[in-house]
């Protein structure tokens, strides 16, 4: 008896939610070995990708011979492959390689080894099960099921940051996932064996026409655009903010909901009307981002660039679908074509662009690909379509030019790898010299003011009267120092550094150090001895003997973007280990987004140790930020002392914060949206 319509239903929702909940748990396992970098997201979706374009490959293989006997056995054999390596991996789990130096080595040998087999099973399930349902029922290719599998998709990404990780662990997330993946292989070894042969396409009446040509170059062109958007904005959300899953789902989400909306509602794409918003959004966001020193409040950024890339993936996406083929043997090209343009997309943004660019263009040159795209699906509309769409594409140019040309001024380096985009950029400071500073993106990492005398003076977030400067001044009497700092930035702590001091860096981007030793001169002239690690300052310690610290400074945020891992109640442990008697920690916690301090105190308070808030105000004659800093230390009398009694407070705490751990983490509760 053939399996029932509802099973097919059943495994095809299944394949979806177990393909999406996966994402999200790689990725969080692979973060702290890439220093918690956003582009960690950004690389796992190019695998993601490029694995379901593999799968899509397998389905049309599978489906294109019409003796299928074989081909099922191969199909059956792979499924119990996969089900055995996730037995074998909960037996003797994987060791996770450190690949700091190749990140996307890294990133995708560790995936292509721990979840690569099932999640090509994974992503064949659609068209695969599409097929073969058609087969089995005859009548028409059910598209409707394409819309059902993104439904399971979305349904995952939405669960994961609000029920699965609040309140499961990494390891119990891993062990459901197992068995929710042995009861799918069970599903589709049931439809496998079931399967009838049908007539061979000879024996079909009528059967319908090819695709056009035009129309298969658009099956790819079209999805390509949608998923070089998708890791655009991404990418431009997460640099500077947080790069946790939370805000990485919202743009995926988007970009599902548009797949669902495509196939499963074609009757509400209105094509005059989306057009329309989507040239406005389009040319009004290509202008904001050409103008880096201007930032929009992050609530109204993050509603802006998701209504884009839902406006541009749903027009992609309808077209798409718009152009679907009729013939039932032309179904499995078609969603091969789909995930070759996903797949060639998220390449581009995620590996191609830093590797071809000093400077970050990807969403000018995602803009600009959408707009010349309408163009060509929009031509037959008549004139004043085309009218419209290549004056976005023209202006859409002459704001990428204006972004390049933002960039360069005052640039004497632009730089940018795996890790992000670096400018330094020189100007006539107020001081009668000139100064440099280091840039992020647009978010500054130090700055050095070149006049007489002041060469040597902290500036930014590491004046005298910071929590850094006042820690380091108050520490240790007249003694010797020895301290450590993980994020290297410019070497600022370094003027700090007496005759008999030692301190020493850990910096993740291999870029910085030469930048920080060859355009600034805090580390040349600091008179103590400066020692390097290179790598995950977590992996570093991990490794290194106790290196008996003073002062321990944490300041490893790339822009806003928080790596949680060195934030949790194992970091903190790993660093006491690392500190002299009477030791102190200091975080660095100025954020414009996140409020870390009560999620500080927590961690102070089980790690048994006193924790202390000191704000420092701007010095603009100084070159001194604003500044946060939150003090660890077992040492009562340290914080008796006169002169920081006097600067430092309490930490404010939160009774609803649970303390993060390697396991747990959600910044749900201390997210700040309203905050500019």
């Amino acid at each position: 008896m053939p399996a029932p319509r509802l099973l097919y239903g059943i495994t095809i929702f299944l394949g979806a939610l177990l393909l999406f909940l996966v994402e999200p748990m790689a990725a969080k396992q692979l973060l702290p070995i890439l220093g918690g970098s956003s582009a960690v997201w950004l690389t796992c979706l190019v695998f993601f990708q490029t694995t379901l374009l593999l799968g899509y490959l397998y389905a049309h293989w599978i489906t294109r011979c019409q003796a299928t006997t074989w081909r099922r056995h191969v199909y059956l054999v792979t499924l119990a492959a996969a089900a055995v390596l996730l037995i074998a991996q909960k037996i003797f789990p994987p060791e996770i390689g450190q690949g700091f130096d190749h990140p996307v080595t890294t990133i995708f040998t560790t995936l292509a080894f721990t979840i690569g087999l099932p999640f090509l099973l994974l992503s064949a399930t659609s068209p695969l099960l599409q097929v073969w349902f058609q087969r089995t029922k005859g009548g028409t290719i059910p598209y409707r099921l394409f819309a059902l599998s993104n439904f399971g998709s979305l349904l995952a990404l939405i669960s994961y940051p609000f029920l699965v990780e609040p309140h499961f662990t990494l390891k119990l997330q891993r062990t459901l996932w197992s068995a929710g993946f042995l009861l799918y292989a069970v599903f589709c070894a049931i439809l496998a064996r079931q399967l009838h042969p049908t007539p061979t396409p000879a024996d079909e009446p009528e059967p319908a026409p090819n695709a056009p040509r035009r129309a298969k170059w658009l099956w790819f062109l079209l999805p390509m655009a949608a998923a070089m958007q998708l890791s655009a904005v991404t990418s431009h959300l997460t640099v500077n903010i947080a790069a946790i899953p939370l805000l990485w789902m919202l743009p995926l989400a988007v970009y599902l909901l548009t797949f669902i909306l495509a196939f499963e509602f074609p009757s509400l794409y209105r094509r005059g009307i989306i057009v329309r918003l989507l040239v406005v959004m389009l040319a009004s966001l290509g202008y904001a981002i050409s103008k880096t020193d201007v930032s929009l409040p992050i609530g109204i950024a993050i509603l802006f660039f998701l209504a884009e890339c839902f406006l541009a993936g749903l027009f992609c996406h309808a077209e798409t679908y718009a152009l679907r083929p009729q013939r039932p043997t032309e179904t499995t090209l078609f969603y091969l074509l789909i995930a070759a343009g996903g797949a060639a997309g998220t390449f581009f943004i995620g590996i191609a662009s830093p590797l071809i660019f000093s400077a970050n263009y990807d969403l000018a040159i995602s803009f600009f690909v959408t707009a010349a795209l309408a163009i060509a699906v929009t031509w037959n509309d008549g004139w004043p379509q085309r009218l419209l769409w290549s004056t976005a594409a023209a202006l859409l140019l002459f704001f990428s030019i204006m972004l390049h040309t933002a960039y360069a001024h005052e640039a004497i380096l632009e730089a940018r790898n795996f890790y992000g985009s670096l400018r330094v950029k020189q100007r006539n400071g107020p001081h009668g010299g000139t100064e440099r500073m280091l840039l992020n993106g647009t978010i500054q990492h130090g700055t050095q003011l070149f006049a007489p005398g002041l060469t040597r003076t902290p500036t930014t977030y590491y004046a005298d009267d910071s929590g850094i400067g006042v820690a380091l001044n108050h520490c240790c009497d007249s003694r010797p120092r020895n301290i450590g700092v993980i994020g290297l930035g410019t070497g600022t702590i370094a003027t700090y550094g007496t005759a008999n001091d030692r301190i020493r860096f850990y910096e993740i981007n291999p870029l910085v150090r030469p930048i920080a030793q060859n355009l600034f001169t805090y580390m040349r002239d600091s008179p103590a001895q400066i020692s390097f690690a290179d790598g995950d300052a977590r992996t570093s310690l991990t490794r290194e003997s106790p290196q008996n610290f003073d002062v321990l400074a944490i300041d490893a945020f790339s822009g806003d973007a928080i790596p949680i891992h060195l934030l949790t109640i194992q970091a903190i442990e790993l660093y006491k280990k690392h500190l002299a008697p009477g030791g102190i920690i200091a975080f660095h916690v100025s954020n414009q987004y996140l409020n870390l301090p009560p999620e500080l105190a927590a961690l102070a308070a089980a790690a048994n140790m006193q924790s202390r808030l000191i704000e420092s105000q701007p010095d603009d004659s100084l070159g001194a930020y604003r500044a946060t800093w939150i003090l660890l230390s077992s040492n009562t009398a340290f914080f008796d002392q006169p002169e920081v009694a006097a600067v430092a407070s309490t930490v404010p705490t939160d009774a609803r914060l649970r303390v993060w751990t390697d396991d747990y983490s959600s910044i749900l509760p201390i997210l700040q949206l309203s905050h500019h």
